[in-house]
């Protein structure tokens, strides 16, 4: 499959305001949720990504009716033909597993193959099918398929060996409709986990605790379609702040939540940036150089994963010399191979980077090779001497809306090439 590519002119300098799209990490779980009741759910703000395109897909496949109506998705998740989804589509995005749960809960049985996704590391199931057994689950691992049944979920006590966002997602949402309480123990903590809360909560469940490392689930009998707004989405947010660092720009950025860019904005600041919080907008501004810092990658309310790459963008043109530990995902320096084709002085030992900064990036031929790694690309380009060409950009449609519209209202020389094949 041929992919399209950017064609990219550094040194613009990035001016104006931004607004950012829902989240994504929100929106595929909340779009799994609605299968849990009868009727027709609203859900605003769900931005218009690949990976939506394929959470979708496989809504349909089971027998939802989906359409987008004004701002809103509405899904009607009454007429379910099927509680199987094919290989192909499991395969295209790894998000697709948060259908086991909610499966589970109102129809007691489910089948499907492993997920797919971004190739940054192992990202094992094994929690979600542990914590679903827990929950009176019983599951059957051959030829590369899950098979799960239960008669009646039962609530149970839940403890994660590691607080991942997936299996805490899938556990609170087939635990809404088990007899009885159920307790999760070293939940995941991000923002994502709160919206889901609030959404079955005005479906009808009995969910609190989110944000928390402790989450208790009062089953209820049944749950009701509701209308819910998606909070932004963080990564995006933080993406575009340092798009605004690296070109010595001065952006406000609109449509977010400050709280839940706490580790950005600190390790933002620490470089040098000058960043004013409002209530649901943030102002970067970038005069001077950018100095280099040390950062570690930690679950949530620790420095995102999800921010590393584009931290290391930044950090390949900052004063002295700057250090990355990545402790989440073990192959999560992919982009470090394309950064150096763009000058970038970069040596890996295991988990950890070690970034000494340049003057300047140089325009080169580079190429995506996953989603926060092809923004990490983009950033580097729109801060580089004369033109990048950036391959497979299909990968950054997973996680960002209408980039090169966003990024031509402020001020950035891009143009976006189509590859037939």
């Amino acid at each position: 499959m041929a992919m399209d590519r950017y064609v990219i002119t550094g040194k613009q300098r990035l001016e104006g305001s931004i607004r950012v799209s829902g989240a994504k990490n929100s929106s595929l779980p909340l779009l799994a949720a609605t299968l849990l009741a009868e009727g027709t759910s609203n859900l605003l703000e769900i931005p218009a990504l690949a990976d939506i395109t394929h959470m979708i897909e496989v809504l349909e496949t089971l027998g939802c009716k989906v359409a987008r109506q004004n701002e809103g998705m509405l899904v009607n998740a009454g007429g379910l033909v099927s509680c199987e989804v094919d290989e192909a589509l499991m395969r295209q995005m790894r998000a697709s597993n948060l259908i086991l749960g909610p499966l589970l809960a109102r129809y007691g049985r489910v089948k499907i193959s492993r997920p797919g996704g971004c190739a940054i590391g192992s990202r094992p199931m094994d929690q979600h099918i542990k914590g679903l057994q827990l929950l009176g689950v019983k599951v059957n691992e051959k030829h590369g398929y899950i098979e799960a049944k239960a008669d009646q979920l039962r609530g149970g006590d839940v403890y994660l060996d590691m607080p991942s966002v997936g299996a805490t997602e899938n556990i609170m949402m087939a635990a809404v409709l088990a007899k009885g309480t159920t307790v999760i123990r070293n939940a995941a903590r991000e923002p994502e986990i709160v919206d889901l809360q609030n959404f079955l909560n005005k479906m009808g469940a009995k969910v609190r605790g989110a944000g928390m490392d402790v989450i208790r689930i009062d089953g209820v009998d049944a749950l009701h379609p509701a209308e819910h707004t998606v909070i932004p989405d963080r990564i995006e947010a933080g993406t575009h702040m340092i798009a605004a660092v690296m070109t010595k720009g001065d952006v406000v950025i609109e449509n977010v939540v400050p709280e839940h860019l706490e580790p950005v904005i600190a390790k933002l600041r620490q470089a040098g940036a000058a960043i004013t919080l409002f209530d649901d907008s943030i102002r970067v501004q970038q005069q001077g150089g950018i100095r280099g810092i040390d950062l570690k990658t930690m679950p949530y309310p620790g420095f995102p994963t999800d921010m590393q790459p584009q931290f290391m963008a930044m950090l390949s043109s900052a004063e002295g010399t700057s250090i990355i530990t990545e402790t989440i995902f073990e192959n999560r320096f992919q982009h470090v191979d394309e950064l150096r084709r763009m000058g970038a002085q970069i040596t890996v030992e295991g988990r950890t980077a070690v970034i000494r900064g340049v003057e300047t990036l140089e325009g080169a031929f580079v190429e995506a090779t996953d989603l926060r790694a092809g923004a990490a690309l983009f950033l580097s380009a729109l801060a580089a001497e004369e033109a990048t060409v950036l391959e497979k950009v299909d990968y950054i449609d997973r996680g960002y809306e209408r980039l090169e519209e966003k990024y031509s209202c402020l001020g950035a020389k891009l143009l976006r090439v189509s590859k037939k094949g």
